[in-house]
């Protein structure tokens, strides 16, 4: 392993492990890509690099410029990580729907934060929305640029790395591909790059049943942090999966329990929701196949929420 030359140069490059005690004999080989291994515990910091970035090199952020976003916490986290790296500023927005800990954390990195409230800690389409709109009114600001994850798509190829990752750890050897949606970056992102080198890796997008969208059905509220936006991502490609599975904020909820108690993966609930999804792949495809699933990133971020029972 060598040195980085600094904390952002760190991202990427993360383990990938098997599944066992939660999957049932007769189904697929499952395997757990470990995002939260990543420098902040979370697959966005490929994302918040790749913005950042990106955004630097064409001019768009300007030296010593700060960066807006609207963000459930995950991606600001990311953001703020990289700003404080690289010298840059960070406003982020955030909402009292999403956890304690992403708050308290993002602060640490320097931020600003603005809190737009929601209803009774609903996560729904209005509070996205409502989100939206603050940051782009922020970005006005002199020297302020809003990175806007949602239509950035400098933010898809972040994840290239990871499809590749994923099909040298795996030796090229799977047949599924299961990633849950919230800008759809990531899994279109590495599903480029898996299409790529093998056409017929079976994709398949997961969101909240409580907010099927891309499913065709109405908005709604659940309580699956980081995905489920309420409507349709502005950069969806329905062309680049090959199904839709709808998991219940309750599923997710219980398979992350389960997660920790048994496979010792400290994750969060839409870590939960993977698997979930990952384990219906499986069975379908049966005993000599390989499903991989993403484990979006450490259930730290989550201990106020209750999802892991009351301290």
């Amino acid at each position: 392993m060598r040195i980085s030359g600094d904390v952002v140069e760190a991202i990427g490059n993360t383990p990938i492990v098997q599944l066992r005690k939660v999957v049932p004999r007769g189904s697929a080989r499952v395997l757990a890509k470990l995002e939260f291994t990543n420098p902040t515990g979370s697959m966005k910091d490929r994302v918040a690099k790749a913005m950042v970035e990106a955004a630097a090199a064409d001019g768009r952020l300007k030296p010593g410029g700060t960066v807006v976003e609207y963000t459930a916490g995950t991606t600001g986290i990311s953001l703020a990580l990289v700003c404080a790296a690289k010298g840059f500023g960070s406003h982020m927005v955030y909402s009292d729907a999403f956890s304690q800990e992403k708050l308290l954390t993002m602060k640490a990195f320097g931020s600003e934060i603005t809190i737009v409230k929601s209803d009774n800690k609903k996560i729904t389409e209005k509070l996205i929305k409502e989100m939206i709109e603050t940051a782009a009114k922020i970005s006005k600001k002199p020297n302020h640029w809003c990175s806007d994850q949602l239509t950035n798509k400098d933010a898809i190829a972040g994840y290239f790395p990871l499809g590749e990752e994923i099909w040298t750890q795996t030796g090229g050897k799977l047949d599924g591909f299961v990633q849950a949606v919230g800008t759809a970056h990531s899994i279109h992102g590495a599903t480029k790059v898996l299409w790529k080198h093998n056409r017929s890796i079976h994709v398949a997008a997961v969101e909240p049943a409580e907010s099927a969208v891309l499913s065709g059905e109405p908005t709604g509220s659940h309580k699956i942090e980081g995905v489920g936006i309420g409507l349709i991502p502005p950069l969806w490609e329905p062309d680049l999966v090959n199904e839709i599975i709808k998991v219940t904020t309750e599923e997710a909820k219980e398979m992350t329990g389960r997660l920790a108690r048994d496979e010792g993966l400290f994750v969060g609930t839409s870590s939960g929701a993977n698997v979930v999804a990952a384990l219906r792949v499986a069975r379908r495809l049966g005993p000599d196949a390989t499903v991989v699933t993403i484990m979006v990133d450490s259930g730290l971020r989550y201990l106020s929420t209750g999802l892991f029972g009351a301290v």
